[in-house]
């Protein structure tokens, strides 16, 4: 995803700005926002040589020539679809928005197409017992339970390495060996595999205390038993963008009421809301983290993830929040598991 300050443009720049900013530009388009950062158009060298033709100045505003019904992607469109959309669209440049409209980046066609390997260090906790999947994970640890033909974490690798992700850390402690005679050092699977033993449990944020010297910038940590198809580069993006210290990707949760909801205002009855439904968003083990938070885990010592976000939140920074709408499953029991069978062909190898 592109950084899109430079070619941000209102409609009442004129038609010479426009062309100075093109030309200033790698990118051959221009996106028009209004004044709420809401995309309203896209303006290319094609629109405005036609603008000229039909009579326009090169002193006049863009307000007539630029495309106010333009193709865009949702930042959390997997690769494979803003590809087929841009593809079929015949177009080489796609803007993103998020679920408000606002635009908040620029896909090229040919970047992700031909990818390119990324530094960005991928942590992935793969060290819990599983205890709730019984007998299925007594002799193999929960992230190497098969579905659809594979090991979970094998998903997860591919997953982040089409989008360029090859440099992974794997912390393990229960049946470490079956995870590290599966995959080695990452080599027949196209990526470079590092383990980091946790003598005892740590938590999802504690084994980072093992592995500060290794971090030293953004980086992914991502649950080991997680199914999901989120553009994880839109995450990183996003994080870069937002300035963030700490992104927490999460999950719109919804539970309903199975009762009529009384609302009592000083013992007398106000009113009945029957079998309400009540929304949450639930922290969905995917998180995109800069290194400054590592000074707040400490070492050696059980901490998990949330306890890292309270620390933040304490520390007077404000972590932000990537929703995740793409296909997404936590496989912490039986039923999950089925359920993630059942699945898988139809979400990864459609």
């Amino acid at each position: 995803m592109q950084n899109i300050h430079d070619i941000t443009i209102r409609e009442t720049i004129s038609i010479r700005d426009a062309l100075s900013i093109i030309d200033r530009s790698s990118k051959q388009i221009l996106l028009v926002v209004n004044t709420e950062s809401k995309l309203i158009g896209t303006l290319n060298d094609g629109d405005i040589r036609r603008g000229l033709l039909s009579g326009l100045r090169i002193d006049d505003p863009i307000d007539s020539i630029y495309c106010n019904e333009p193709t865009v992607a949702n930042i959390n469109d997997s690769k494979e679809n803003i590809i087929r959309i841009a593809t079929q669209k015949k177009i080489h440049q796609i803007p993103l928005i998020d679920n408000n409209g606002n635009l908040v980046g620029l896909d090229i066609l040919d970047e992700l197409i031909f990818k390119q390997s990324k530094s960005t260090p991928v942590i992935l906790m793969a060290g819990g017992l599983g205890s709730r999947l019984g007998k299925l994970t007594k002799t193999t640890p929960k992230p190497m339970l098969h579905v659809g033909n594979k090991p979970i974490l094998e998903t997860i690798i591919e997953n982040f390495a089409k989008y360029g992700y090859v440099h992974f850390i794997i912390s393990v402690n229960y049946l470490s060996q079956v995870i590290e005679n599966y995959f080695g050092n990452g080599s027949k699977f196209g990526v470079h595999i590092h383990y980091i033993h946790e003598k005892e449990r740590m938590g999802t944020a504690g084994a980072l205390s093992l592995m500060k010297d290794n971090l030293t910038e953004p980086f992914f940590v991502m649950n080991g038993d997680l199914l999901t198809n989120v553009n994880f580069e839109h995450l990183h993006n996003y994080h870069i963008a937002q300035n963030s210290i700490a992104t927490m990707g999460v999950r719109e949760y919804d539970f309903q009421v199975p009762y009529g909801v009384v609302n009592i205002d000083n013992g007398k009855i106000s009113s009945i809301v029957e079998k309400p439904i009540q929304k949450f968003f639930v922290s969905g083990g995917i998180y995109m983290l800069s290194p400054e938070v590592l000074s707040l885990v400490p070492e050696n010592n059980y901490f998990d993830m949330p306890s890292l976000f309270e620390s933040i939140i304490a520390n007077g920074d404000n972590p932000t929040s990537f929703p995740i709408h793409e296909y997404w499953l936590d496989i912490g029991r039986i039923n999950d598991y089925e359920q993630a069978n059942n699945e898988y062909d139809k979400v990864f190898d459609a």
